[in-house]
């Protein structure tokens, strides 16, 4: 796949702060024709997880977005609700070119410049952490990228798989050991453990603990064609992160079925493709616990829309 494809233009305007304005470019991806005076919106604040009513708006063609903030406990929230049967969506994940599951480092805002996509998260968990992008970086955990193995499953974690229909699936990483799968499998990345499985909150999620953190998150509606991406900051006055039974609950009420824990902490970022064509992250990166800073991490997963 050629990585390097010029992608349509983000359809979508958001703005950063406290309280994340939206300023809406509902844009047809074959038209590219932007609404007169688009409407303003602010983001919108909940009692409690158990309370999230998304509020959905236009973000792209098929690609929906919404953001929150909580409380009790004190959070903020992002989030991307994709629709997988869109014919000219693609999924891009870094790097195809690997080798033994070590990759140079990057920031999740150099990926999704670098391969002109709409929007971008980290993945899988690695090492060494820094902030430092080019630094050889080793994955832990499945890795596949348009077909081609960059790392191995780790069996105790779970992971999210792409097929090749179109569909998307939350497994654990020892399912991935069986050879006769790895010709449906188009693209795959690892996280920590499932949250959500059959759209209850999994007992583990809880009895893991209540140890709060920045999150990175991703989801799957039931029918395995919806893909939900998700961000919580933490470590700072305005959130003060997610545990990983909160994570599985704000995935739950975004109406994800299944929902797994990617990498966090210092490593959470999302990042989007400004209408202006500069790329930002929606959330604060906190690497090295300062605030705005992005790490350099190792697997990230990209959305992109083909050109016309």
């Amino acid at each position: 796949m050629n990585c390097r494809k010029r992608y349509r233009e983000i359809l979508q305007g958001l703005g950063l702060g406290v309280y994340l304005s939206l300023a809406l470019w509902f844009v047809s991806c074959r038209t590219l024709s932007p609404l007169p005076t688009p409407p303003v919106r602010s983001s919108v604040t909940f009692s409690s997880p158990e309370g999230i009513l998304p509020q959905w708006q236009p973000f792209a063609e098929h690609i929906g977005y919404c953001s929150g903030s909580i409380r009790e406990p004190k959070l903020r929230f992002w989030a991307l609700r994709v629709d997988l049967t869109e014919p000219g969506l693609r999924i891009l994940v870094s790097p195809e070119d690997a080798g033994d599951g070590v990759i140079p480092s990057t920031r999740i805002t150099s990926f999704v410049r670098r391969y002109d996509c709409l929007a971008g998260i980290n993945t899988n968990p690695f090492s060494p952490v820094s902030g430092i992008e080019g630094e050889d970086r080793t994955i832990v955990g499945i890795t596949v990228s348009d077909g081609t193995v960059v790392a191995l499953p780790h069996p105790p974690f779970d992971g999210l798989v792409f097929y090749a229909d179109g569909k998307a699936a939350i497994v654990n990483q020892a399912e991935l050991l069986d050879p006769e799968q790895s010709g449906e499998i188009t693209h795959a990345v690892g996280g920590f453990y499932a949250v959500l499985r059959d759209g209850a909150i999994l007992e583990a999620a809880i009895t893991r603990g209540n140890a709060r953190h920045p999150r990175s998150a991703v989801g799957v509606s039931a029918d395995g064609g919806v893909l939900y991406l998700l961000v919580i900051d933490g470590r700072q006055l305005g959130s003060i992160g997610a545990t990983e039974a909160e994570v599985g609950m704000v995935l739950q009420k975004l109406g994800a079925d299944d929902g797994l824990n990617l990498d966090g902490g210092g490593s959470t970022a999302l990042a989007l493709k400004y209408p202006d064509g500069k790329v930002r992250t929606v959330n604060t990166p906190i690497h090295g616990l300062i605030p705005g800073t992005e790490r350099g991490v190792a697997t990230c997963l990209g959305i992109a829309l083909d050109a016309e």
